[in-house]
Protein backbone atom coordinates (compact mmCIF):
# COMPACT_ATOMS: atom_id res chain seq x y z
CA UNK A 1 0.00 0.00 0.00
CA UNK A 2 2.72 2.40 0.98
CA UNK A 3 4.73 1.44 -2.03
CA UNK A 4 1.90 2.19 -4.38
CA UNK A 5 1.36 5.55 -2.79
CA UNK A 6 5.06 6.49 -3.16
CA UNK A 7 5.07 5.40 -6.78
CA UNK A 8 1.99 7.49 -7.48
CA UNK A 9 3.64 10.53 -5.85
CA UNK A 10 6.79 10.12 -7.92
CA UNK A 11 4.80 9.91 -11.12
CA UNK A 12 3.05 13.16 -10.24
CA UNK A 13 6.32 14.95 -9.42
CA UNK A 14 7.84 13.76 -12.67
CA UNK A 15 4.95 15.16 -14.64
CA UNK A 16 5.28 18.46 -12.84
CA UNK A 17 9.06 18.57 -13.46
CA UNK A 18 8.56 17.56 -17.08
CA UNK A 19 5.93 20.24 -17.50
CA UNK A 20 8.17 22.86 -15.91
CA UNK A 21 11.05 21.84 -18.12
CA UNK A 22 8.90 22.09 -21.22
CA UNK A 23 7.66 25.54 -20.21
CA UNK A 24 11.15 26.78 -19.68
CA UNK A 25 12.28 25.43 -23.03
CA UNK A 26 9.33 26.99 -24.78
CA UNK A 27 9.98 30.37 -23.14
CA UNK A 28 13.62 30.31 -24.23
CA UNK A 29 12.64 29.52 -27.80
CA UNK A 30 10.10 32.32 -27.85
CA UNK A 31 12.65 34.79 -26.44
CA UNK A 32 15.19 33.96 -29.13
CA UNK A 33 12.74 34.39 -31.97
CA UNK A 34 10.80 37.45 -30.75
CA UNK A 35 13.59 39.90 -29.59
CA UNK A 36 14.78 41.95 -32.68
CA UNK A 37 16.34 44.69 -30.53
CA UNK A 38 19.23 42.62 -29.30
CA UNK A 39 20.89 42.14 -32.68
CA UNK A 40 20.48 45.88 -33.32
CA UNK A 41 22.55 46.84 -30.30
CA UNK A 42 25.85 45.63 -31.75
CA UNK A 43 24.99 47.23 -35.09
CA UNK A 44 24.47 50.65 -33.50
CA UNK A 45 27.90 50.36 -31.94
CA UNK A 46 29.44 49.28 -35.21
CA UNK A 47 28.08 52.28 -37.15
CA UNK A 48 29.94 54.89 -35.09
CA UNK A 49 33.09 52.85 -35.50
CA UNK A 50 32.69 53.11 -39.29
CA UNK A 51 32.09 56.88 -39.17
CA UNK A 52 34.88 57.47 -36.69
CA UNK A 53 37.39 55.64 -38.82
CA UNK A 54 37.32 58.00 -41.88
CA UNK A 55 38.60 61.21 -40.14
CA UNK A 56 42.18 59.93 -39.78
CA UNK A 57 42.21 58.95 -43.47
CA UNK A 58 40.80 62.28 -44.82
CA UNK A 59 42.46 65.72 -45.00
CA UNK A 60 42.81 67.35 -41.58
CA UNK A 61 41.03 70.49 -42.76
CA UNK A 62 37.95 68.50 -43.84
CA UNK A 63 37.52 66.82 -40.46
CA UNK A 64 36.88 69.96 -38.39
CA UNK A 65 34.36 71.19 -40.92
CA UNK A 66 32.47 67.87 -40.97
CA UNK A 67 32.61 66.91 -37.30
CA UNK A 68 32.53 70.32 -35.59
CA UNK A 69 29.82 72.44 -37.22
CA UNK A 70 29.13 74.22 -33.97
CA UNK A 71 32.64 75.57 -33.47
CA UNK A 72 33.09 79.35 -33.09
CA UNK A 73 33.22 81.45 -36.31
CA UNK A 74 36.96 82.08 -36.03
CA UNK A 75 37.68 78.44 -36.86
CA UNK A 76 35.08 78.42 -39.60
CA UNK A 77 36.87 81.18 -41.54
CA UNK A 78 39.74 79.13 -42.96
CA UNK A 79 37.58 76.03 -43.63
CA UNK A 80 36.40 77.14 -47.11
CA UNK A 81 40.03 77.29 -48.19
CA UNK A 82 40.79 73.85 -46.81
CA UNK A 83 41.72 72.59 -50.24
CA UNK A 84 44.47 75.22 -50.48
CA UNK A 85 46.68 74.90 -47.38
CA UNK A 86 48.42 78.20 -48.06
CA UNK A 87 45.16 80.11 -48.30
CA UNK A 88 43.99 80.21 -44.68
CA UNK A 89 47.33 81.36 -43.32
CA UNK A 90 47.37 84.81 -44.96
CA UNK A 91 43.70 85.33 -44.21
CA UNK A 92 44.30 84.57 -40.57
CA UNK A 93 47.13 87.10 -40.35
CA UNK A 94 45.37 89.86 -42.27
CA UNK A 95 42.14 89.84 -40.31
CA UNK A 96 43.65 90.94 -36.97
CA UNK A 97 45.73 93.57 -38.75
CA UNK A 98 42.72 95.44 -40.09
CA UNK A 99 41.97 97.30 -36.84
CA UNK A 100 45.58 98.47 -36.45
CA UNK A 101 45.21 101.71 -38.47
CA UNK A 102 42.06 102.53 -36.54
CA UNK A 103 43.79 102.25 -33.21
CA UNK A 104 46.58 104.47 -34.47
CA UNK A 105 44.26 107.04 -35.97
CA UNK A 106 44.28 108.93 -32.73
CA UNK A 107 47.78 110.11 -33.62
CA UNK A 108 47.16 112.36 -36.59
CA UNK A 109 49.99 112.24 -39.07
CA UNK A 110 49.92 114.08 -42.36
CA UNK A 111 52.02 112.90 -45.29
CA UNK A 112 52.27 109.61 -43.49
CA UNK A 113 48.52 109.31 -43.16
CA UNK A 114 48.69 106.05 -45.04
CA UNK A 115 51.22 104.50 -42.68
CA UNK A 116 52.11 104.82 -39.04
CA UNK A 117 55.60 103.42 -39.43
CA UNK A 118 58.82 105.27 -38.67
CA UNK A 119 59.52 108.51 -40.57
CA UNK A 120 59.31 108.38 -44.29
CA UNK A 121 56.63 109.71 -45.73
CA UNK A 122 54.02 109.57 -46.91
CA UNK A 123 53.60 110.33 -48.30
CA UNK A 124 52.42 111.84 -48.55
CA UNK A 125 51.83 115.08 -48.01
CA UNK A 126 49.38 117.68 -46.81
CA UNK A 127 51.46 120.80 -46.57
CA UNK A 128 54.37 120.65 -44.17
CA UNK A 129 53.44 117.78 -41.87
CA UNK A 130 55.70 114.87 -42.72
CA UNK A 131 56.33 112.75 -39.66
CA UNK A 132 54.29 109.80 -38.48
CA UNK A 133 53.87 111.51 -35.12
CA UNK A 134 52.38 114.99 -34.54
CA UNK A 135 55.20 116.86 -36.22
CA UNK A 136 55.38 119.89 -38.49
CA UNK A 137 58.46 120.77 -40.54
CA UNK A 138 58.82 124.42 -41.53
CA UNK A 139 61.51 126.10 -43.57
CA UNK A 140 62.01 129.81 -42.84
CA UNK A 141 64.36 132.67 -43.62
CA UNK A 142 65.58 135.41 -41.25
CA UNK A 143 66.88 138.78 -42.41
CA UNK A 144 67.98 141.94 -40.64
CA UNK A 145 66.63 145.43 -41.28
CA UNK A 146 69.01 145.82 -44.21
CA UNK A 147 67.81 142.61 -45.87
CA UNK A 148 70.93 140.62 -45.05
CA UNK A 149 70.49 137.00 -44.03
CA UNK A 150 70.78 136.18 -40.33
CA UNK A 151 72.42 132.76 -40.05
CA UNK A 152 73.16 132.36 -36.33
CA UNK A 153 69.71 131.94 -34.77
CA UNK A 154 68.97 129.16 -32.28
CA UNK A 155 65.66 127.62 -31.28
CA UNK A 156 65.62 129.87 -28.21
CA UNK A 157 65.61 132.92 -30.48
CA UNK A 158 62.23 132.17 -32.06
CA UNK A 159 58.62 131.83 -30.99
CA UNK A 160 56.11 129.78 -32.96
CA UNK A 161 52.36 130.24 -32.87
CA UNK A 162 50.43 127.35 -34.39
CA UNK A 163 46.73 128.10 -34.88
CA UNK A 164 47.25 131.05 -32.46
CA UNK A 165 48.59 128.66 -29.77
CA UNK A 166 52.13 128.83 -28.46
CA UNK A 167 54.32 125.89 -29.47
CA UNK A 168 56.11 124.51 -26.42
CA UNK A 169 57.86 121.48 -27.90
CA UNK A 170 60.44 122.08 -30.62
CA UNK A 171 61.80 118.72 -31.74
CA UNK A 172 64.69 119.96 -33.88
CA UNK A 173 66.21 123.18 -35.17
CA UNK A 174 68.97 123.49 -37.73
CA UNK A 175 70.51 125.80 -40.31
CA UNK A 176 69.70 124.00 -43.52
CA UNK A 177 72.26 125.25 -46.00
CA UNK A 178 72.65 121.83 -47.60
CA UNK A 179 69.09 120.54 -47.61
CA UNK A 180 68.28 118.91 -50.99
CA UNK A 181 66.34 121.09 -53.41
CA UNK A 182 63.40 120.28 -55.66
CA UNK A 183 62.93 123.26 -57.95
CA UNK A 184 60.21 124.04 -60.48
CA UNK A 185 61.13 126.74 -62.98
CA UNK A 186 58.03 128.23 -64.61
CA UNK A 187 58.69 130.54 -67.55
CA UNK A 188 56.00 132.76 -69.05
CA UNK A 189 56.06 132.06 -72.79
CA UNK A 190 53.10 134.23 -73.72
CA UNK A 191 53.16 137.03 -76.28
CA UNK A 192 53.36 139.63 -73.52
CA UNK A 193 57.04 138.80 -72.84
CA UNK A 194 58.18 138.26 -76.43
CA UNK A 195 60.46 141.32 -76.61
CA UNK A 196 62.60 140.28 -73.62
CA UNK A 197 62.18 136.53 -73.78
CA UNK A 198 65.68 135.67 -74.99
CA UNK A 199 67.42 137.44 -72.14
CA UNK A 200 65.11 135.83 -69.57
CA UNK A 201 65.93 132.42 -70.98
CA UNK A 202 69.65 132.95 -70.55
CA UNK A 203 69.21 134.28 -67.00
CA UNK A 204 67.15 131.19 -66.13
CA UNK A 205 69.79 128.87 -67.60
CA UNK A 206 72.51 130.52 -65.53
CA UNK A 207 70.38 130.23 -62.39
CA UNK A 208 69.84 126.50 -62.89
CA UNK A 209 73.54 125.99 -63.56
CA UNK A 210 74.34 127.57 -60.21
CA UNK A 211 71.57 126.14 -58.03
CA UNK A 212 71.33 122.47 -59.08
CA UNK A 213 74.02 120.21 -57.65
CA UNK A 214 74.51 116.89 -59.48
CA UNK A 215 73.24 113.79 -57.66
CA UNK A 216 71.72 115.97 -54.93
CA UNK A 217 69.26 118.57 -56.25
CA UNK A 218 66.66 118.22 -59.00
CA UNK A 219 64.70 120.64 -61.12
CA UNK A 220 62.23 120.66 -63.99
CA UNK A 221 61.19 123.30 -66.52
CA UNK A 222 57.65 124.32 -67.46
CA UNK A 223 56.79 126.86 -70.11
CA UNK A 224 53.29 128.27 -70.08
CA UNK A 225 51.14 130.35 -72.37
CA UNK A 226 47.58 129.06 -72.83
CA UNK A 227 48.60 125.73 -71.25
CA UNK A 228 51.58 124.50 -69.20
CA UNK A 229 54.14 122.38 -71.02
CA UNK A 230 56.97 120.42 -69.40
CA UNK A 231 60.00 120.92 -71.63
CA UNK A 232 62.32 119.11 -69.19
CA UNK A 233 61.26 116.77 -66.43
CA UNK A 234 63.02 116.29 -63.07
CA UNK A 235 66.78 116.00 -63.58
CA UNK A 236 70.06 117.02 -61.98
CA UNK A 237 71.68 117.65 -65.37
CA UNK A 238 72.26 121.34 -65.99
CA UNK A 239 72.75 120.61 -69.68
CA UNK A 240 69.31 119.00 -70.03
CA UNK A 241 67.71 121.80 -68.04
CA UNK A 242 69.33 124.41 -70.27
CA UNK A 243 68.02 122.60 -73.34
CA UNK A 244 64.53 122.58 -71.80
CA UNK A 245 64.65 126.35 -71.20
CA UNK A 246 66.00 127.17 -74.64
CA UNK A 247 63.35 125.06 -76.35
CA UNK A 248 60.62 127.45 -75.16
CA UNK A 249 58.97 129.66 -77.76
CA UNK A 250 56.74 132.63 -76.89
CA UNK A 251 53.16 132.82 -78.14
CA UNK A 252 49.54 132.70 -76.97
CA UNK A 253 47.81 133.83 -73.78
CA UNK A 254 48.81 133.45 -70.13
CA UNK A 255 47.62 130.65 -67.81
CA UNK A 256 50.00 131.21 -64.90
CA UNK A 257 47.72 129.87 -62.16
CA UNK A 258 47.20 126.64 -64.08
CA UNK A 259 50.96 126.24 -64.47
CA UNK A 260 51.56 126.67 -60.72
CA UNK A 261 48.70 124.35 -59.83
CA UNK A 262 49.92 121.67 -62.24
CA UNK A 263 53.56 121.91 -61.16
CA UNK A 264 52.69 121.54 -57.48
CA UNK A 265 50.02 118.86 -57.76
CA UNK A 266 51.36 116.69 -60.56
CA UNK A 267 55.11 117.15 -60.14
CA UNK A 268 56.29 118.31 -56.71
CA UNK A 269 53.73 116.43 -54.63
CA UNK A 270 54.51 113.22 -56.51
CA UNK A 271 58.29 113.60 -56.36
CA UNK A 272 59.86 111.00 -54.04
CA UNK A 273 61.75 112.17 -50.98
CA UNK A 274 63.37 110.16 -48.20
CA UNK A 275 63.69 113.07 -45.77
CA UNK A 276 63.20 116.83 -45.49
CA UNK A 277 63.67 118.77 -48.72
CA UNK A 278 63.17 122.34 -49.80
CA UNK A 279 60.68 122.79 -52.57
CA UNK A 280 60.71 126.01 -54.54
CA UNK A 281 58.63 127.27 -57.47
CA UNK A 282 60.37 130.03 -59.44
CA UNK A 283 57.90 131.98 -61.60
CA UNK A 284 59.20 134.30 -64.29
CA UNK A 285 56.18 136.27 -65.54
CA UNK A 286 54.43 139.62 -65.70
CA UNK A 287 51.63 138.15 -63.52
CA UNK A 288 48.92 139.02 -66.03
CA UNK A 289 46.87 135.80 -66.06
CA UNK A 290 43.99 135.70 -68.53
CA UNK A 291 43.37 132.03 -69.40
CA UNK A 292 43.64 129.89 -66.23
CA UNK A 293 40.93 127.47 -65.19
CA UNK A 294 41.87 127.69 -61.49
CA UNK A 295 41.96 130.83 -59.40
CA UNK A 296 44.92 132.55 -57.78
CA UNK A 297 43.93 131.28 -54.32
CA UNK A 298 43.55 127.73 -55.59
CA UNK A 299 47.07 127.91 -57.01
CA UNK A 300 48.36 129.20 -53.65
CA UNK A 301 46.57 126.45 -51.75
CA UNK A 302 48.08 123.77 -53.96
CA UNK A 303 51.55 125.23 -53.38
CA UNK A 304 50.93 125.10 -49.62
CA UNK A 305 49.81 121.50 -49.85
CA UNK A 306 52.95 120.67 -51.82
CA UNK A 307 55.12 122.38 -49.16
CA UNK A 308 56.50 124.68 -51.84
CA UNK A 309 57.78 128.24 -51.55
CA UNK A 310 56.95 130.51 -54.48
CA UNK A 311 59.50 133.03 -55.70
CA UNK A 312 58.36 135.39 -58.42
CA UNK A 313 60.37 137.57 -60.79
CA UNK A 314 58.35 140.21 -62.57
CA UNK A 315 59.08 140.85 -66.22
CA UNK A 316 57.36 144.23 -65.99
CA UNK A 317 60.14 146.79 -66.45
CA UNK A 318 57.89 149.84 -66.73
CA UNK A 319 59.05 151.08 -63.32
CA UNK A 320 55.51 151.12 -61.86
CA UNK A 321 53.77 148.22 -60.15
CA UNK A 322 50.65 147.05 -61.91
CA UNK A 323 47.93 144.51 -61.18
CA UNK A 324 50.12 141.62 -62.26
CA UNK A 325 52.87 142.65 -59.87
CA UNK A 326 50.43 142.62 -56.96
CA UNK A 327 49.41 139.10 -57.89
CA UNK A 328 53.05 138.00 -57.84
CA UNK A 329 53.50 139.58 -54.40
CA UNK A 330 50.44 137.84 -53.01
CA UNK A 331 51.57 134.39 -54.14
CA UNK A 332 55.08 134.83 -52.78
CA UNK A 333 54.07 136.18 -49.39
CA UNK A 334 51.45 133.47 -48.83
CA UNK A 335 54.04 130.73 -49.27
CA UNK A 336 57.02 132.32 -47.51
CA UNK A 337 58.87 133.43 -50.64
CA UNK A 338 59.76 136.77 -52.18
CA UNK A 339 58.72 138.81 -55.17
CA UNK A 340 61.38 140.56 -57.23
CA UNK A 341 60.75 143.59 -59.48
CA UNK A 342 63.75 144.33 -61.69
CA UNK A 343 63.95 147.92 -62.95
CA UNK A 344 65.65 146.76 -66.12
CA UNK A 345 65.92 143.47 -67.89
CA UNK A 346 69.51 142.95 -66.77
CA UNK A 347 68.33 142.90 -63.15
CA UNK A 348 66.56 139.59 -63.76
CA UNK A 349 69.89 137.81 -63.39
CA UNK A 350 70.43 139.55 -60.04
CA UNK A 351 67.01 138.36 -58.86
CA UNK A 352 67.94 134.77 -59.68
CA UNK A 353 71.17 135.22 -57.70
CA UNK A 354 69.28 136.47 -54.64
CA UNK A 355 66.90 133.51 -54.79
CA UNK A 356 69.89 131.19 -54.95
CA UNK A 357 71.45 132.84 -51.88
CA UNK A 358 68.22 132.59 -49.94
CA UNK A 359 67.75 128.91 -50.71
CA UNK A 360 71.19 128.35 -49.18
CA UNK A 361 70.46 130.45 -46.07
CA UNK A 362 67.37 128.90 -44.53
CA UNK A 363 66.41 127.22 -41.28
CA UNK A 364 64.43 124.06 -40.70
CA UNK A 365 62.38 123.74 -37.52
CA UNK A 366 60.35 120.70 -36.50
CA UNK A 367 57.80 120.92 -33.71
CA UNK A 368 54.77 119.26 -32.20
CA UNK A 369 51.65 121.32 -32.87
CA UNK A 370 49.33 121.84 -29.91
CA UNK A 371 45.90 120.24 -30.17
CA UNK A 372 46.34 119.03 -33.74
CA UNK A 373 43.08 117.61 -35.07
CA UNK A 374 42.90 115.55 -38.26
CA UNK A 375 40.13 117.60 -39.83
CA UNK A 376 41.81 118.74 -43.07
CA UNK A 377 41.54 122.42 -42.11
CA UNK A 378 44.15 125.09 -42.71
CA UNK A 379 46.17 125.97 -39.61
CA UNK A 380 47.90 129.38 -39.61
CA UNK A 381 51.50 129.54 -38.42
CA UNK A 382 53.53 132.54 -37.29
CA UNK A 383 57.24 132.57 -36.44
CA UNK A 384 58.68 135.54 -34.59
CA UNK A 385 62.24 136.38 -33.56
CA UNK A 386 62.66 137.05 -29.82
CA UNK A 387 64.99 139.61 -28.21
CA UNK A 388 66.53 140.39 -31.60
CA UNK A 389 65.54 143.78 -32.90
CA UNK A 390 65.08 144.30 -36.59
CA UNK A 391 65.07 140.60 -37.51
CA UNK A 392 62.30 139.61 -39.87
CA UNK A 393 61.26 135.99 -40.28
CA UNK A 394 59.63 134.78 -43.47
CA UNK A 395 57.90 131.43 -43.74
CA UNK A 396 54.75 129.97 -45.12
CA UNK A 397 51.55 131.25 -43.55
CA UNK A 398 50.37 127.84 -42.43
CA UNK A 399 49.66 124.26 -43.44
CA UNK A 400 46.76 121.89 -43.92
CA UNK A 401 46.08 119.39 -41.18
CA UNK A 402 45.65 115.77 -42.28
CA UNK A 403 42.19 114.78 -43.43
CA UNK A 404 40.06 112.52 -41.21
CA UNK A 405 40.63 108.83 -41.79
CA UNK A 406 37.90 106.92 -43.55
CA UNK A 407 36.67 103.95 -41.57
Amino acid sequence: MKFSMIASLLRRCGRVALFAFCCMSLAGAVAQTSSPELPNAPSTVAIPKKTAAPPPTTAPSAAPAATKPDVDPASAGPSPAGSAPAGPAPAATQIPQAPVPDTASGVPPANASQTDAPPGDEPDSAATIRSTVNEVNLVFTATDKHGHFVKDLTKDDIQILDDTKLVTKIRSFSNQTDLPLQVALLVDASNSVRDRFKFEQEAAVEFLNQIVRPSYDKAFVVGFDATPEVTQDFTDSSEMLAKGVRSLRPGGGTAMYDAIYFSCRDKLMKAPRSGPVRRAVIVLSDGDDNLSHVSREEAIEMAQRADAIIYTISTNISGAKNKGDKVLERMSEATGGRAFFPFKIQDVADAFTEIQDELRSQYLVSYSPPNLIADGHFRPVEINALATKGVRVRSRKGYFAPSPRKR
